[in-house]
C-alpha cells in the first residue's frame, strides 16, 4: 500500500467531508448530531492550534483522518486526545492502524505524557480492539451514555495509554 500520512491542508476539506459524512450520518461511533451540516463538521474537525489534523491518503484519495489536541487545557494539557475516522473502503487495509501509530508518534514528539479517549462507543468493537492492541486500557465504561441507532443505549469507554516519560 502506498499510504501517505501528512498534516491536513485547507484544500483537503472536500475529501475529508466525503469520508466523514457517512460516519456522521450513521451515528454509530461519534457523539455528534447525525444532522450536522458540513460547516459545523468543518469547524469541529479543523480546530486551530494546538490541534493538528492528519490525513491518510493514497493516490490522491483520503482514506482516513485524525485529529490530535490536548484532552483538557491548563493542568490537563499534558494528556493528548485524538479522534479518528476512516473510509469504509479502508476497512481491513491497515489504514486505521497506520494512522493511529502516526498520531501516537506525533503526540509523544509533541511532549504529551499520555493519550486519553473520553468516548469510545463500546459496540465499536473494531476500534476497541485496535486501541487495546496498541496498549490502551479501558479505565471505565459509562453505562447507557450513548444512544446507538441500532443497539439502543450502550456504554462509552474511557481509554488511556501512557506515552513517554518527562513532561511538557
Amino acid at each position: 500500500m502506498g499510504l501517505n500520512i501528512r498534516e491536513a491542508e485547507p484544500g483537503d476539506w472536500p475529501g475529508l467531508w466525503e469520508l466523514m459524512e457517512p460516519t456522521v450520518r450513521a451515528g454509530e461511533t461519534y457523539c455528534w448530531d447525525r444532522d450536522m451540516e458540513q460547516d459545523g463538521a468543518r469547524e469541529t474537525w479543523l480546530e486551530p492550534r494546538p490541534a493538528y489534523v492528519y490525513v491518510a491518503e493514497e493516490a490522491g484519495r483520503i482514506f482516513g483522518t485524525a485529529q490530535l489536541h490536548p484532552n483538557r487545557g491548563g493542568g490537563g494539557s499534558h494528556v493528548a486526545n485524538a479522534s479518528f475516522m476512516t473510509a469504509a473502503a479502508a476497512t481491513g487495509r491497515g489504514v486505521a492502524r497506520a494512522l493511529a501509530a502516526h498520531v501516537l508518534e506525533q503526540a509523544a514528539a509533541q511532549g504529551y505524557l499520555a493519550m486519553q479517549f473520553n468516548a469510545v462507543v463500546e459496540t465499536n468493537t473494531r476500534a476497541v480492539a485496535l486501541w487495546q492492541s496498541l496498549g490502551f486500557q479501558i479505565l471505565a465504561t459509562v453505562p447507557r451514555s450513548f444512544r446507538h441507532p441500532v443497539h439502543g443505549l450502550t456504554g462509552l469507554h474511557i481509554m488511556h495509554k501512557d506515552l513517554v516519560d518527562g513532561g511538557r
